[in-house]
């Protein structure tokens, strides 16, 4: 009895780590982005992770998000803090436009939302949550997931990263912008220490006051070689005389994992040749996708990526049909 179950424990971890795995296959992989210097409007497939949450009643964005699997989006405590698995709100994902057709988007309710327990509206402490999707959606070219910073990955002040979304801006087409990270110190002198930036938080600099479009839950990302990684969830934005402060991703890496046990976001280090703290996979080349064409799908993770885990996958739960029967 005693060796079932810790046969039983031992398929457990493998069935996580093999999804794990999957997600690094396929995450960060903006193949339509191509873009070294940005402008104003996005093109359409930059920003495959893209989230946007609207009440449906006001027809207004409430939030955004960040797609990290195919069941699941990154957002803020302060999102997570509405009512979102109720019927009143919906998420897009694949828009390029605020209003009018989107011809690469899909839409999902919300089966579930949870908040960091320890999230403290007053001080932007861990304001992280997550939203589960009400069905699954498929990878295409214009919606993927985005990688997720790991713990011990280090943005250094300068470090030029990039954020998106409409926010208050008159535009109809999603907006991006190249921002520079500033320190945490300097981002505490410029709210003459009246907000205490601690190491859960990551600032960065808005360079057009006017133009603001940072809005809570929005994904501060970073490109390392063909991938993009997210360091930041908008915490604190569009307080134009200020800079911005964003929620530091890598800090939540084990509570991420806690509240997602299978098929977990991908997680990579940033900068990759830290050798204090390195990516559980290597990055690979960019393996361009085909605009218009769906990659084929999975049952396991919903991307094609991840069918050469198939043996594994299929192993491992016959194994544990025979041997957990409450598995």
């Amino acid at each position: 009895m005693r060796s079932n179950t810790v046969l039983c424990v031992a398929l457990t971890v493998l069935l996580y780590l093999t999804g794990s795995f999957g997600q690094q296959d396929v995450c960060g992989r903006a193949s339509l982005n191509t873009r070294i210097i940005g402008g104003v409007d996005a093109t359409e497939g930059f920003w495959p992770w893209h989230v946007s949450i609207y009440s449906i009643g006001s027809n207004v964005i409430v939030c955004y998000g960040s797609l990290i699997n195919k069941d699941w989006v990154l957002t803020s405590g302060y999102c997570s803090s509405y009512d979102l698995d109720s019927s009143d709100y919906i998420i897009y994902l694949g828009r390029l436009k605020e209003f009018g057709p989107n011809t690469h988007e899909v839409n999902r309710t919300v089966s579930r939302v949870i908040k960091h327990p320890d999230y403290d509206i007053s001080f932007y402490e861990n304001n992280i949550g997550l939203v589960q999707l009400s069905s699954s959606v498929d990878f295409t070219a214009y919606i993927k997931p985005v990688c997720l910073a790991a713990a011990g990955s280090e943005f250094n002040e300068g470090l030029l990263s990039w954020i998106t979304g409409w926010g208050f801006t008159s535009s109809n087409t999603l907006q991006e912008a190249e921002i520079p990270i500033i320190s945490n110190y300097n981002c505490s002198i410029s709210f003459n220490n009246s907000l205490n930036i601690t190491d859960t938080m990551i600032c960065a600099a808005l360079s057009d006051g006017g133009n603001c479009f940072l809005f809570y839950g929005g994904s501060l990302v970073t490109k390392q070689n063909s991938r993009w990684i997210q360091s930041g969830i908008v915490s604190l934005g569009c307080d134009t005389s200020l800079k911005s402060v964003f929620t530091r991703v890598s800090k939540y890496q084990d509570w991420i994992n806690t509240q997602i046990v299978i098929n977990q976001p991908g997680f990579i280090t940033f900068p990759y040749y830290n050798n204090s703290h390195t990516s559980s996979v290597p990055d690979i080349p960019d393996i361009p996708d085909v605009p218009d064409i769906p990659d084929v799908p999975d049952i396991f993770s919903g991307s094609s990526p991840d069918l050469h885990l198939f043996p594994f996958y299929l192993t491992f739960t016959i194994i544990s049909l025979i041997f957990c029967p409450c598995f």
